[in-house]
This record gives structure tokens, sequence and C-alpha cells, in this order.
């Protein structure tokens, strides 16, 4: 279990690194405004600042976490190169995003969601970067690195519900937003929102409903990651469920709260934990036509 040790060891350092590097892209993206220089940076409160403190420290600390691993390539962590990827990426989209849509129509039919007016069109470029990047980035850690290495010492399954959680746990690390007053920033600033990360759990049904969806979503992307023994399905699952989700955010907002059937949105509650079933039944279907279709091809060959 060493490799475990090693991986938990990189997550406590990239807490650690992130808590300290917030301040300093902090400082210099505010001089940067009080100098006229990217207006823009003006709507980042520091929170934001923290989260790609985070990031920046994922990135700086993977190459010694992949050598202390012993990952030299792909096939090190239980991966091969996909013929099917491009098929693959887009048949995961569509498994995600269609009935996850077909989903938020079902809502705003029984009223628990309303048409907004007008649409919110003009923040769609940031759900497309957010449908791009994220999925990229979470899977090459989740399912790439992370479930490949657990892979070398447990079982299929532990290794999934172990990353599952893990999954689901880090996507609660999120501060409410303004915990840090831009004017009060500190060297300490980063870890007391690293502390405030944890104020979700004090809500307990909240808890409960997000927690099992997004571990039975990480199920659902370990599982395609272990059966193509590649990342372009769960990449194309993962970009599709956070495109509809984004998506159905732009064009509708919740008249009710009704948990546990729906949370504070498409992926929080039982009806999403139902779609996203429902997504697994037809990703094995998929994965099940496009073995054989595979097959075919090869004996006309």
């Amino acid at each position: 279990m060493k490799d475990a040790a090693r991986l938990l060891l990189y997550l406590l350092a990239v807490l650690l690194c992130g808590a300290l590097l917030a301040p300093l892209l902090f400082w210099p993206g505010r001089e940067l405004i009080t100098r006229g220089w990217f207006p823009g940076l003006a709507h980042f409160e520091f929170e934001s600042y923290f989260h790609r403190a985070l990031l920046l420290a994922a990135l700086l600390l993977l190459a010694p976490l992949l050598r202390s691993l012993r990952v030299r390539t792909r096939t090190d962590l239980a991966l091969e190169k996909n013929p099917l990827a491009g098929a693959d990426l887009a048949a995961g989209f569509s498994i995600a995003a269609v009935p996850l849509l077909c989903g938020g129509l079902a809502l705003i039919a029984c009223e628990i969601y309303s048409l907004r007016h007008p649409f919110l069109w003009g923040k769609m470029p940031g759900v497309l970067a957010a449908a791009l990047a994220v999925p990229i980035l979470e899977e090459l850690l989740f399912r790439g690195l992370i479930l490949g290495v657990l892979l070398r010492n447990c079982s299929r399954w532990n290794a999934v519900l172990m990353v599952s959680a893990l999954f689901s746990v880090i996507h609660f690390l999120k501060p409410p937003r303004l915990t840090t007053p831009n004017e009060s920033v500190t060297w300490f600033s980063g870890f007391l929102s690293l502390g405030h990360s944890f104020w979700q759990f004090g809500d307990l049904p909240l808890v409960v409903a997000s927690f099992f969806t997004l571990f039975v979503v990480g199920c659902i992307l370990a599982d395609a990651r272990i059966l193509t023994r590649s990342l372009w399905l769960s990449i194309g699952l993962h970009s599709g469920w956070i495109f509809a989700d984004g998506l159905f955010s732009k064009i509708a907002h919740r008249e009710t709260f009704a948990l546990p059937w729906i949370g504070k949105d498409l992926l929080v509650g039982i009806v999403p934990l139902t779609i996203a079933l429902a997504s697994w039944a037809l990703m094995r279907c998929w994965l099940n036509y496009a073995g054989a279709r595979s097959q075919s091809v090869s004996r006309t060959r």
C-alpha cells in the first residue's frame, strides 16, 4: 500500500501548497487591476484564486509524484491506445447529456423548475469552457492516475469504490463565496478558505443526496475507464454531464427545493441519481455494440 500512501501525501501536499499559493496569486492580480491592466480580474474574489492555486499546486507536484510511483508510460496505469477514441467520446457525451436534459424538461413540466426570461446565453462560453477543461483534468487525475495506481494493489471494485468516494468528497471542498473579503487577505487566508471548505458537511440532507449522486457518477466513470482501458469514454460522459447541467441552469431556474428528489442542481438528488443509473445502462449497451462492431470489422479484414 506504499503507492496509496504516496497518493495521500500528494493530496495533502496539494492542499497545503494551494493554501500557501493563493495569496501569492491574489496580490499580483489586485496589483494588475490597480494599474488598469486586465480589469476583468476585478470580478474574481479571493476564493477564485484559492481554487486556481489548488490546481496549480496539483500540476506542480504531479511530476515528483509520477517519479515516486515509477510511472513512465500509460501502460504503467493499465491504459492502452483506444482505436474507438472518437466514437467513445461522442457516445459518452450523448449518453450523459441527453437523459439529463430530458430529466430537466420533466422537472419544468412538474413546475419544480421554470424557464428563465431572458435566457442567460451570455454565460454559455463559461459552460463550454468548463465542459471542455474540467473533464480532461479530473479524468486524468482521478480515473487516469489515482485509479491506475490503486489497481496495482487493490481488487477492481475496491479501487473503484475508493476513487469514487474520494471523487465525491473532493467536490465538497468548496468554501462559500466571500468567505475571505478581498480587503482582508493575509498569508493565512488560504488556510481559512481550506477550513471553510468543509462548510457543506453541516447540511446532512444535502451531503447525503450530493454524496451518493457524485459517488455513483464516479463509479460510472471508473467503470467506463476500466472496460475500455482508456479515458475517452469517461471524458465524454463527464463532459456531457457538465454541459447539460450548465446549459439547463442558464435556461431554467429552480422554483422549489425538493430534497431528496432534486437538490441545488441537476446533479443532486434521487432524480439525478436515477438518470445517472440509466446512463450507466446505456453506456454498457454502447460498449456491447462497439465491441461487437469491432469484432465484425476485424473478421472482415
